[in-house]
């Protein structure tokens, strides 16, 4: 039994309520991210869907972390990761620790050129699956300086785990009745304003696709694709991939 303060009882519920009260994936793996990272003592937030078609991890967004790294993670460092698909094996709360120790971790590039970037330095994770299927996950992450994370709060993390996959779960399901509908191109040029190819990539965006990816399937540079990006960013005032899709969500539903 695990006993909580009734400040960490108030944030526990607050989590809860935040993955419980959304139905997109997106935002059940962002909107509680504050919280949690308030109630585990923790500094920093990632969050990706595991593409089986792919081979990689999609759809990836943090809190405290630059978007740039995470631009670079989902190009080359998720490729040059010695630690990660050993903890997707993990059906519960687990210590980076527990797969690679604190020694051998700083001395990798992943470490030195990716982690370290943001300050990442302490993590565990927590993977949710839909039967074989990681649908899912939590990267939580702390500076050096406060010391690796506790069995308590490796617990904490643990008793979300259900609620996090059914809710997912359930995202997944109404996502795919409503997606085609929804976030047409057309729609989507008719909501905001978009051109085409605007259209295009914002969808594209949509179903967690990365810079170098899009610019493969419209056949057009990475440059380009960029520079389409800070134009929709521009014309909706978002900063981000993630205030991008919550924007779009948000009027969808309205």
């Amino acid at each position: 039994m695990i006993n909580l303060s009734a400040h960490e009882l108030r944030l526990f519920e607050r989590i809860l309520e935040g993955l419980t009260h959304n139905l997109d994936s997106q935002s059940i793996r962002l909107n509680a991210a504050l919280d949690l990272l308030q109630l585990l003592n923790a500094d920093h937030y990632a969050s990706f869907v595991w593409s089986t078609r792919q081979k990689a991890f999609v759809d990836g967004l943090g809190l405290n972390m630059s978007e740039d790294n995470l631009q670079r993670y989902h190009e080359y460092y998720q490729f040059k990761d010695p630690i990660t698909h050993q903890l997707q094996a993990f059906r519960r709360a687990v210590s980076v620790n527990e797969v690679m120790e604190q020694k051998e971790l700083i001395k990798t590039e992943f470490y030195n050129d990716f982690l370290r970037i943001d300050g990442l330095y302490w993590g565990m994770n927590l993977y949710a699956y839909n039967g074989s299927d990681n649908i899912g996950d939590m990267r939580i992450w702390r500076r050096k300086e406060k010391g690796s994370f506790s069995s308590k709060e490796l617990s904490i993390l643990n008793m979300l785990r259900s609620v996090f996959e059914n809710s997912l779960h359930h995202s997944h399901l109404h996502l795919a009745h409503d997606a085609n509908f929804l976030f047409s191109n057309e729609a989507l040029m008719h909501k905001f304003q978009l051109t085409p190819r605007e259209a295009e990539i914002t969808r594209a965006v949509f179903e967690g696709k990365m810079d170098e990816r899009i610019a493969a399937d419209l056949n057009i540079s990475f440059s380009t694709v960029r520079t389409h990006l800070k134009n929709i960013y521009r014309k909706l005032a978002v900063c981000n991939r993630a205030s991008l899709v919550n924007l779009v969500l948000a009027h969808q539903q309205t």
